[in-house]
């Protein structure tokens, strides 16, 4: 798991912004796929699920990007 963990993290120090941005929309497109397949009767289950993910996962990297920007203020 190391190995797999260490992989990924060259990976993305060779990725540029374009390359995250595609590996979104790849995510992006295989959570409607497994929308798609989600029972009716669970979708409102699964939705609130998804929606504390992305809330619990956006907080914190919106607030890193925005301590980087602040950083870049002051530097100039």
């Amino acid at each position: 798991m190391k190995n797999l963990f260490s992989a990924a993290d060259r990976y993305v120090r060779s990725c540029n912004w374009r390359d995250i941005a595609v590996l979104k929309f790849c995510l992006c497109a295989l959570g409607v796929l497994v929308g798609l397949v989600i029972p009716a009767r669970r979708r409102k289950c699964v939705a609130w699920a998804a929606g504390l993910v992305f809330a619990a996962t956006y907080v914190p990297l919106l607030a890193k990007f925005l301590s980087t920007l602040q950083d870049e203020e002051n530097d100039e």
